[in-house]
């Protein structure tokens, strides 16, 4: 609900709090005090167009703030962290027109812009009269508003969840597609990369024992004198080191037996024989084995060079075992280019599958929302023809379109899968007879046009989420049992809605259960706007006003006063789902 709203400097106004009430807040005044001031004040707070002009002369800068209790309103609490504000229960708006034109916006005293401030309050307070903010004559909300009368939320989240479902198939669908267009590209170059590298079939170590064969086939003739030389030095010559162990092994051995202290040099001379015919057999080997094959020199030079390529261009320069990981990369990436096809035509009979399910739902919900919608039209004609506008027509109007590539199949033609079904609807509205209904924007103003919105919201009390209504011209151009009729429709509202209206009706001002007077004063020789809470007693004495339109006698208050509680006797209503004595909610 509506708690405080706050106005600074605006037009007639100079400054004041206006503290409102639950159910019907009634706003009455003579013609000029600046009542609906009040109700533009409200409309710039929640982001209607504005300018300088509207500011108090000789002020540099208006305000106005509404405090709003937003509880239970989850779609504000989603816009306000959707766009990183703190939501808070007791919510602030705030809205300064600077005299240089300049306009700041306010929510939770953090700055914000104008269209986030419009649009937090478009969730809060539907404003009925030459405002922007009537709800009902947005198209977007018609849809929402037919479902959650019709009941319709269970149907429409099974819908959301299928069209998540295809949406998601979809998504991998494209996927792979766009994955198999790039491969395909790259097919040619893989192929050739693959050729490239598998012409060469590099092995894994294989660098490395051809590096060591190359320094020895390029230093054969080196390796081949020096182990001859190794050889004839340790085994070969008469005094080679062989020959020399051998006799100092002998002459360790015969002073062994003089002195035992010789035993150990003795072996170890053996061991170091043994250890010098070691070396001897290899060199002798290696010698042996070793051969100057300049082919075979040249084959591994080029076995080189055509490795070291694979590495400039496959393995970063220096490493074959990049080259070897990345030639199966590309071979996988291949081999998923070949089979692509096989996945994608099992993902398309998956979007199949999702758009025949959306299908079903879609003309199901489709189907559904017809009945609601018959049920509607019969209501809200019947609460039309209570509010003295007998010979209304209203219907809503379905529209689906038609398009080659849509999701939703029926009656052999495609259609677009909208975010909430196949449907496109729109409420229309004929108030004369023999005139076809045309869109609500377009049928009705001011008075007239309060007392549609009234009929509407009336029908759709428990199902509209919109908490505050303001109703600007509710009564324009009724009078007698039809205005009574208008208040009743009012009251039974403002047991679902917090309402706020504007009348100079006493049949509607009778059944206040908060009433505020309007009036102008002179301050400083100067008019000022002010807005006063009425006791039961000034709210007695107000209806008598309204009903006499000049002094109030005896007579007019008795009247007034019987009006008043006939009022309460026809309605005995209970708000929200507390009853309320005849004085509760005046002030004292």
């Amino acid at each position: 609900m509506l708690k405080t709203l706050y106005i600074k400097n605006f037009a007639l106004i100079d400054e004041l709090t206006i503290e409102f009430g639950s159910g019907l807040n009634i706003i009455t005044g003579e013609t000029g005090a600046g009542k609906s001031i009040l109700i533009g004040a409200l409309g710039v707070v929640l982001g209607e167009r504005a300018n300088q002009e509207l500011i108090r002369a000789g002020a540099d800068k208006a305000i106005i703030e509404a405090v709003i209790d937003a509880t239970n309103n989850e779609r504000v609490k989603n816009l306000l962290t959707e766009h990183q504000h703190e939501f808070r229960d007791e919510m602030i708006l705030r809205r300064e027109l600077s005299i240089k034109g300049q306009s700041r916006c306010f929510i939770n005293d953090s700055p914000a812009t104008l269209a986030l401030l419009k649009a937090v309050g478009e969730l809060s307070i539907d404003l009925h009269g030459q405002h922007e903010h009537q709800s009902l004559l947005r198209v977007d909300t018609h849809l929402r508003l037919l479902d959650e009368y019709g009941g319709l939320g269970g149907l429409l989240e099974e819908y959301h969840a299928q069209l998540e479902t295809l949406r998601q198939s979809k998504k991998k669908l494209e996927s792979l597609r766009q994955q198999e267009k790039t491969l395909l590209e790259k097919k040619a170059l893989l192929e050739f990369q693959i050729r490239e590298i598998d012409a060469v079939s590099p092995e894994e170590n294989e660098e490395e024992a051809l590096i060591t064969e190359q320094n020895v086939l390029e230093n054969s003739e080196k390796l081949f004198s020096e182990t001859s030389l190794i050889h004839e030095i340790l085994y070969g010559a008469d005094d080679s080191v062989h020959n020399r162990l051998v006799q100092v092994r002998n002459l360790l051995q015969d002073l062994a037996r003089i002195d035992k202290s010789f035993s150990e040099p003795a072996a170890d001379a053996y061991s170091a024989q043994v250890l010098v015919d070691e070396i001897t057999k290899f060199v002798q080997s290696y010698n042996s084995r070793l051969e100057f094959n300049a082919e075979r020199l040249e084959e591994v030079r080029e076995r080189l060079v055509a490795l070291q390529m694979l590495k400039r261009k496959y393995g970063e320069g220096n490493s074959l075992q990049k080259v070897l990981s990345y030639r199966k990369k590309i071979g996988e990436e291949l081999s998923m280019a070949t089979n692509f096809h096989e996945e994608i035509s099992k993902i398309e009979k998956s979007v199949r599958q999702a758009q025949s399910a959306l299908s079903e739902i879609a003309v199901r919900l489709s189907q559904k929302r017809r009945e609601v919608a018959k049920r509607l039209s019969r209501a809200v004609v019947e609460e039309l023809a209570k509010l003295g506008i007998p010979n209304a027509k209203f219907e809503v109007a379905f529209k689906h379109e038609e398009h080659p590539s849509g999701d939703i199949f029926y009656e052999g033609k495609h259609y677009t899968a909208f975010p909430n079904g196949l449907d496109q609807i729109e409420f229309k509205l004929s108030t004369n007879l023999g005139e076809d209904p045309k869109p609500l924007v377009k049928v009705a103003s001011g008075g007239e046009i309060s007392r549609v919105m009234l009929a509407l919201k009336s029908v759709l009390a428990k199902s509209d989420r919109l908490p505050i209504l303001v109703f600007d011209e509710i009564d324009t151009g009724i009078s007698g049992k039809i205005a009574q009729t208008v208040g009743l429709s009012m009251k039974e509202l403002s047991r679902y809605h917090q309402i706020i209206a504007i009348t100079h009706l006493p049949q509607i001002a009778a059944l206040a259960d908060v009433h505020f007077r309007v009036h102008k004063e002179s301050e400083n020789g100067r008019t000022v706007s002010k807005v006063e809470p009425l006791s039961y007693e000034e709210h007695q004495y107000e209806v008598a006003r309204l009903l006499s339109g000049a002094s109030v006698t005896e007579a007019t208050l008795k009247s007034a006063q019987e009006l008043i509680a006939a009022g309460r006797n026809i309605t005995d209503l209970p708000l929200a789902g507390k009853r309320h004595d005849s004085k509760t909610l005046f002030a004292e």
